[in-house]
């Protein structure tokens, strides 16, 4: 039996105990009124389906506070009666023009579904996440920082102010130049999101570092079509640091040799084996014994730990294997340089406070040692080309297209450089001439 329903015989009709009632409202075809056992209330169209079934459209909760909607009303939506009848009029319309309604709700269902699902998984947060794991993490072997400069934490989890904690539920298609220009431009001026600093002074190293990580990120989802638009190509790129040309004079060089006599081992070693081979810092301070030839002549750096990702052979001249043959040795432990038995040193921001208060010379970096074994080679005469090859340099001479051809490893060469580079190293720390050693074959 049909109820001719009014806004107020909606919210006054009584539930039935134990069972739903419906109830028919006359001036709508096909629409009821449900009053559940709870009391909870809802709207509901019956009909059939083209196919003949009876098919049960629910269209939405009662809306009590009689305020209803702006705009048409949709299924799903609080409804008030006026806004109930307005729309079952229109599931009328389309069914009179043969659409089958319920499959089309199902599939706007499902479609809905579906974006928030997608939208979940491409939340600032978990793309970020999905770019450091996918792609940074195994590509890249600064990562880490990465992770950092993203909002991370050493697990991965979000960290408390940072961008992937402030941007967490915002879609990545929702992020564009402006919030990006405005963390860059934050990392800038006060510090990284999420990362604290010492002095809240304007740094482009930050912005740098920011932009770098969000411009990887964002390539890498437009590749993956997770996105359209890559909004970091609108973005200016801080421009790139002022190339350092720091060399330690030999005066400072003789000053950096004592003062690592007073650091606490194995770290002043280290130091000294950096000046000897001009190697970088982590493939001395991560050395591991499996590295280093019987004789200890030789270590062999696998391309996982080289820069340019290519294996690299160093040659140590004596002094460097006085060097390595007195350090301590832990069983077990697979590192030559480490204090705990169990992992490679570190600290070193430690250790070059303790050298720079000790040697009292102007600002210099640990990479700088690098920069200056390199030009002392040179001055001594050892030919570019053999400094590049101690260096395990791809430039210069190797960077041209001959240097695809060229596979010389300079093998005599550059034990003759590092020999040669080793005497007259002693010379500028004893203060007496060096005997330098000439080298063979260096015009190959």
């Amino acid at each position: 039996m049909a109820t001719t329903l009014t806004q107020a015989a909606v919210e006054r009709l009584k539930p039935t105990v134990g069972r739903r009632r419906f109830v028919r409202d006359a001036a709508s075809r096909s629409l009821y009124l449900v009053i559940h056992p709870t009391g909870q209330r809802s709207w509901l169209m019956r009909f059939r389906r083209p196919d003949g079934r009876v098919a049960n459209l629910v269209l939405g909760p009662v809306d009590a506070s009689r305020r209803g909607t702006t705009g048409e009303p949709e299924i799903g939506q609080p409804l008030t009666l006026v806004a109930a009848r307005q729309l079952a009029a229109k599931v009328n319309t389309e069914r009179a023009a043969g659409r089958d309604v319920v499959a089309d709700h199902k599939v706007r269902k499902h479609r809905r579904q579906i974006e928030i699902v997608e939208a979940t998984a491409n939340s600032f947060a978990a793309a970020a996440r999905d770019f450091v794991e996918q792609h940074a993490k195994p590509k890249t072997r600064g990562w880490r920082e990465t992770a950092r400069n993203l909002g991370f934490d050493a697990d991965l989890e979000p960290r408390e102010g940072g961008l992937a904690n402030r941007w967490s539920d915002r879609s990545v298609k929702s992020v564009d130049a402006h919030d990006l220009f405005a963390a860059v431009e934050e990392a800038r001026r006060f510090g990284t999101p999420g990362i604290a600093v010492r002095r809240a002074k304007p740094s482009e190293a930050r912005a740098r570092k920011l932009h770098a990580a969000l411009s990887g990120m964002f390539g890498w989802l437009q590749r993956q079509r997770r996105i359209d638009v890559n909004p970091v190509a609108s973005l200016h790129a801080p421009g790139a640091p002022k190339a350092r040309d720091r060399v330690l004079t030999n005066a400072e060089v003789a000053k950096l040799w004592a003062a690592t006599d007073a650091l606490a081992e194995p770290f002043g070693k280290v130091i000294k084996l950096l000046l000897l081979t001009g190697a970088r810092l982590n493939e001395i301070a991560k050395l591991q014994w499996s590295e280093v030839s019987e004789d200890r002549s030789t270590l062999t750096i696998p391309g996982s730990r080289t820069k340019n990702h290519l294996p690299f052979d160093i040659f140590l001249p004596p002094a460097a294997r006085d060097l390595l043959d007195s350090a301590s040795r832990f069983d077990g432990c697979a590192y030559a340089f480490t204090t705990n038995g169990a992992t490679p040193i570190s600290g070193w921001s430690k250790t070059k406070l303790r050298l720079d208060a000790a040697m009292g010379i102007p600002a210099w970096r640990i990479h700088d040692l690098r920069r200056t074994a390199a030009t002392g080679m040179a001055e001594i005469g050892v030919p570019p080309h053999i400094v590049e090859a101690c260096l395990n340099h791809v430039s210069g001479h190797k960077a041209s297209v001959a240097g695809v051809y060229n596979k010389a490893v300079y093998a005599d060469e550059k034990r003759a450089a590092l020999v040669r580079w080793a005497a007259h190293l002693a010379g500028i720390v004893s203060g007496e001439p060096a005997k330098v050693v000439p080298i063979r074959g260096g015009s190959r």
